[in-house]
């Protein structure tokens, strides 16, 4: 049985699950698709569709974080005969949020005009406040893939409210308490969304696989196992 894993914004197969696979591979052969490069005005249908071009054909456990659970989301509404499960990691629904838009539109122009402030800006609203803390200066250091700007003007543009109800796949929605990119509110209106969908809530940063990596393995393996 195969167990895919989307990445969220501004990372990668790499940064996001690389330290995670190990604790998944005695049950499932992890594929971890890859859309870091991709660039210009990107869809949420064109993410889907690069995710599963290349996934063999059976039903396989889906795992996304971040965009990639809003990804992850629509390839299960769009194709629910294939995802055995689901699990979406501090995702949203739509932009209604005036809060989560203003977040993801001010990353957007910091992106475009101030790299020094966009470098910053990331850390303060991917982790909580006592992660950033404890990285020091490592929290602004690395260098964002290709598509990152594309990701994060993909973010503001978001609506999969005509998808939820699609999805069929047992499903397991995560909230981050301590979210200031994506407010937990978003998550829990993403559970609330998907009919017969459980919830789970980490006291942590957006960027729970970072923050929390026991505690998410933990989650994901209890539900994919069930």
């Amino acid at each position: 049985m195969n167990l895919v894993l989307v990445h969220g914004t501004g990372g990668d197969p790499a940064t996001n699950y690389g330290h995670l696979v190990d604790g998944f591979a005695d049950v499932r052969h992890v594929i971890t698709p890859d859309y870091s490069q991709l660039t210009g005005e990107l869809s949420v249908d064109q993410l889907a569709s690069h995710v599963t071009a290349d996934l063999p054909d059976e039903p396989y456990d889906l795992v996304g974080f971040s965009l990639g659970a809003v990804v992850a989301a629509a390839i299960a509404a769009g194709d629910p005969a294939r995802v055995r499960r689901l699990v979406l990691i501090a995702g949203w629904v739509d932009n209604s949020d005036f809060r989560l838009h203003l977040g993801f539109s001010t990353w957007a122009r910091l992106a475009a005009t101030d790299p020094t402030s966009f470098a910053a800006f990331g850390p303060l609203v991917a982790f909580s406040p006592a992660f950033v803390s404890a990285m020091g200066e490592d929290a602004t250091k690395g260098t964002p893939p290709p598509g990152t700007v594309s990701q994060i003007e993909l973010d503001a543009r978001v609506d999969i409210r005509d998808r939820l109800p699609l999805i069929t796949a047992p499903t397991l929605v995560v909230g981050c308490s301590q979210d200031h990119l994506v407010p937990v509110s978003n998550a829990r209106a993403l559970h609330e969304g998907i009919a017969g969908s459980s919830y789970a809530e980490l006291d942590s940063g957006h960027v729970v696989l970072l923050e929390r990596p026991a505690e998410i393995t933990t989650l994901i393996r209890d539900f994919i196992l069930s």
